[in-house]
C-alpha cells in the first residue's frame, strides 16, 4: 500500500494513501475536529488524504470551520428549494462559499426567486437542520456521475462534469434524498450547521458569460453563533449606509449609464471639480519629489502590446482589436509600454537615474458584466501610474522613498491603519538570484524601516518580479488594497531597456512599477465608503452652502458667496423660493460640511448663521471669522488661494 507523510504537533507520521481525516484524527487521538488543513486546503472528516503534508486540526474555534459550515449550508439551501418547488424543477448552478457566507446559482422552472420568498426558504432550511442528516461523501468515475446527474436533469451538473480534468476526482455529498456535486468540505450531519440568514437575491448568467442563460443567484451569511450573525448583519446594514455607489448619486458625483455602457464612468460636475482638486494635489506632491508628469496615448499598434507581452497573457482582459490603414490597434490595458517607450526615445545615461515617470493614465479592460460594481470594478479607470527607473545600487533608496511616498499620501486622505504584504519569488520566476535578492530585500528593509506590520506571501510574487501590497483599513474595519509597487524583470528584456554607467558600459536598469492611489474611481469609492459620504473638507466639491431664507436676503447672501469665492473657498447658493427646512434636509443629504444661512438678522447686524455637518450649530460669526474658521478646518492637503 502507497504511503503519505504528515507532519502533525511535532510529530510525522506514516499512512496509507487514502486514509480518511477522521481515521487519521482518531489514529492520533484528536477529538471534536471538524476536519484538517492540508497544505492549505481544507478537507473535511471524510476526505481521503492522497498527498503528504503539514496538517492542523480545524475545530469550530478556527476560522476555517466557517468555510465547513457555509458550505453546508449552501447544500442545505440547495434541497430546501427542491422541497419547495420541485426536484425536476430546481436546476443547480454553482454554490460557493463567501467571506460571510454563501449563494447559490439557481434556475426555477416556472418561478422567479424574489426576497420575499427567503424567509420561507430559511424555515424549509431550519426543517432539515433539525432532521439532522448525516451528510455522506461518495466518489464516483466521470461515467457514473453523469448518469446520476442526467437522471437528476441537472444539466449545470454535467457540464462542471465535462469540465473536470480527467485525473480528478469526481465525488458528491448526500443528506436524505438530496444529492449534489461537490468537493466538499461539509459538516458531519445538517444538524451541526450554525446560525444564519439569507439576504438577497441577484441575477448571474451561467459561468459569468453574457451569451448563457441568467440563473438567480440566493445570498445567505453564516456563522456559528447568533450573536456573531447578528453582528454581521448589522455591520452589512452600516456598509449598506455608505454604499458608494448610493451616495455618488446623493452627492451628484458620477454615474454609469447602461446605454454608454457597463462599467464606464461618467463623472458629473461636483464630481469633475473633485476630480480635479485630487488630480491637482496629486501632481504637485509628485512633482515636489522629483517625479516628471507624462501622458501617453488611449491605444497603441498591436507589435507594442506583442513586444510587452500582454498580448500573450493579457488578451483576454483587453478589449478586441480595431483595424486602420491594415494595422491592428488596440486600447490599452496598461500604461507600462508607453513609459517604457519614453525611456527608450533616447540614450540614457547613469546620470539621469533613478528616473521618475508618472502619469494619471486611464485605461480600458475587458472585465466580465457580473463583476462589475459601482466604482469598484469598471471597465475604464484612471490609474495613478508611475515607473521608476534606476541603477541597482538606487534601488535600495528608491523602495525606502517610494513607500515612505505612498504611507504619507493615504495618511493625508485620513487613512492611519496599514496592513502590508511582501510576495516573493514563485516557481515560475525569471531573472537572476541577484535581482530577486537586491528587490526582495530593498522590499522587506523599506517596511521594517517604517515600523509597519507586514506579511511575507511566501512564492506570492509576479513571475516577473516581487512585490509590495498596502492595505487600509476603513472606518468600518474593512480593508481595501490600494498602494502596489512591484519590481518588473520582464519588460527592460523585452524592450532591450539600457543605460550608460559611469565607465562607459551599457547596464541593463531596474524598472519599479508603483501606483500608490490604485485607480482615482477605486479610491474615490473607497473614500466615499469610508467618510459615508462626508469628504475631507478640502476634497469636499462643495465646502459652503448658503440658504436664504426668504428674496430679501438674496442680496446679501450674493456678496458672502462673492466674498468666500474670491478667498478661494468652492461656495453654492441656494436662493430657490423653498421653504428653509427643505433646503437644510437638502444639503444634509449632500452632505455639504458647511452650510450658512442668512435671514433678517444676519441682513440688520452682517453676521452669518453657521451649521458644521460634523460639529453642529456653530453660532452667529463675521464673515471674516468664518473664513478663518475654514482655514483652520482644513487640513494637510489644501492649498486655498488667498
Amino acid at each position: 500500500m502507497e504511503k503519505v507523510s504528515l507532519e502533525f504537533n511535532g510529530q510525522t507520521y506514516e499512512i496509507d494513501k487514502g486514509t480518511l481525516v477522521r481515521d487519521f484524527l482518531s489514529q492520533v487521538g484528536v477529538q471534536d475536529a471538524l476536519g484538517i488543513k492540508l497544505n492549505g486546503e481544507v478537507l473535511d472528516l471524510q476526505t481521503p488524504i492522497r498527498i503528504s503534508g503539514k496538517v492542523k486540526v480545524i475545530t469550530k474555534q478556527d476560522p476555517e470551520s466557517l468555510e465547513i459550515l457555509r458550505h453546508s449550508l449552501s447544500h442545505i439551501m440547495a434541497q430546501a428549494l427542491k422541497e419547495l418547488y420541485g426536484d425536476d424543477k430546481v436546476h443547480l448552478g454553482v454554490g460557493p462559499t463567501t467571506e460571510d457566507g454563501f449563494y447559490y446559482d439557481v434556475q426555477v422552472e416556472g418561478k422567479t426567486i424574489s426576497e420575499e420568498d427567503l424567509p420561507v426558504i430559511e424555515q424549509k432550511m431550519r426543517e432539515i437542520i433539525q432532521r439532522n442528516y448525516p451528510i455522506v461523501r461518495e466518489e464516483l468515475s466521470r461515467e457514473e456521475a453523469i448518469e446520476l446527474f442526467k437522471r437528476l436533469k441537472e444539466i449545470y451538473k454535467i457540464e462542471l462534469i465535462e469540465r473536470i480534468e480527467k485525473d480528478k476526482v469526481i465525488s458528491v455529498y448526500r443528506q436524505g434524498e438530496f444529492v449534489d456535486l461537490c468537493k466538499g468540505p461539509h459538516l458531519p450531519s445538517t444538524g451541526m450547521a450554525g446560525a444564519f440568514k439569507l439576504t438577497h437575491v441577484s441575477g448571474a448568467y451561467w459561468m459569468g458569460d453574457s451569451s448563457r442563460p441568467m440563473l438567480q443567484r440566493i445570498y445567505g451569511i453564516a456563522y456559528w453563533s447568533q450573536e456573531d450573525l447578528q453582528k454581521r448583519l448589522e455591520f452589512l446594514e452600516e456598509a449598506k449606509k455608505r454604499d458608494h455607489r448610493k451616495l455618488g448619486k446623493e452627492l451628484e458625483l458620477f454615474l454609469i449609464d447602461e446605454d454608454v455602457g457597463g462599467g464606464l464612468v461618467i463623472w458629473l460636475p461636483k464630481g469633475g471639480i473633485y476630480r480635479k482638486i485630487l488630480e491637482d494635489y496629486w501632481k504637485e506632491e509628485h512633482l515636489k519629489r522629483g517625479y516628471q508628469l507624462v501622458y501617453t496615448p488611449h491605444v497603441g499598434k498591436a507589435k507594442l502590446w506583442e513586444i510587452s507581452g500582454h498580448l500573450d497573457y493579457y488578451r483576454q482582459n483587453m478589449f478586441p482589436e480595431m483595424k486602420m490603414e491594415n494595422e491592428e490597434y488596440f486600447v490599452k490595458p496598461m500604461n507600462c509600454p508607453f513609459h517604457i517607450t519614453i525611456y527608450k526615445s533616447k540614450v540614457r545615461s547613469y546620470k539621469e537615474l533613478p528616473l521618475k515617470l508618472a502619469e494619471l493614465g486611464t485605461v480600458y479592460r475587458y472585465e466580465m458584466s457580473g463583476v462589475l460594481h459601482g466604482l469598484m470594478r469598471v471597465r475604464g479607470f484612471t490609474q495613478d501610474d508611475a515607473h521608476i527607473f534606476c541603477t541597482k545600487e538606487q534601488v535600495q533608496e528608491v523602495i525606502k522613498e517610494t513607500l515612505e511616498f505612498a504611507i504619507q499620501m493615504l495618511k493625508n486622505f485620513g487613512f492611519e491603519d496599514f496592513k502590508v504584504y511582501i510576495s516573493t519569488k514563485p516557481e515560475d520566476a525569471i531573472g537572476s538570484e541577484e535581482q530577486w535578492q537586491l528587490a526582495e530585500s530593498s522590499l522587506v528593509e523599506a517596511v521594517k524601516g517604517l515600523g509597519l506590520e507586514y506579511e511575507i506571501d511566501e512564492g506570492g510574487g509576479a513571475f516577473y518580479g516581487p512585490k509590495i501590497d498596502v492595505k487600509i483599513k476603513d472606518a468600518i474595519g474593512r480593508l481595501w488594497q490600494c498602494s502596489t509597487i512591484q519590481f518588473d524583470f520582464n519588460l527592460p528584456e523585452r524592450f532591450d531597456l539600457e543605460y550608460v554607467g559611469s565607465d562607459n558600459r551599457r547596464y541593463r536598469p531596474y524598472v519599479i512599477h508603483r501606483a500608490i492611489l490604485g485607480s482615482i474611481e477605486r479610491f474615490t469609492g473607497i473614500l466615499l465608503e469610508h467618510y459615508a459620504g462626508l469628504l475631507p473638507l478640502w476634497l469636499a466639491p462643495v465646502q459652503v452652502r448658503i440658504l436664504t431664507v426668504a428674496d430679501r436676503h438674496i442680496q446679501y447672501a450674493r456678496e458672502i458667496k462673492d466674498y468666500l469665492t474670491s478667498k478661494g473657498f468652492r461656495v453654492e447658493l441656494d436662493e430657490r423660493e423653498e421653504r428653509l427646512g427643505a433646503k437644510i434636509r437638502e444639503a444634509e443629504l449632500q452632505k455639504i460640511p458647511y452650510m450658512v444661512i442668512v435671514g433678517d438678522k444676519e441682513v440688520q447686524s452682517k453676521s452669518l448663521s453657521v451649521r458644521s455637518k460634523k460639529e453642529g450649530d456653530l453660532g452667529s460669526m463675521s464673515v471674516e471669522e468664518f473664513e478663518e474658521h475654514l482655514r483652520r478646518a482644513l487640513g494637510h492637503g489644501a492649498s486655498v488661494p488667498t
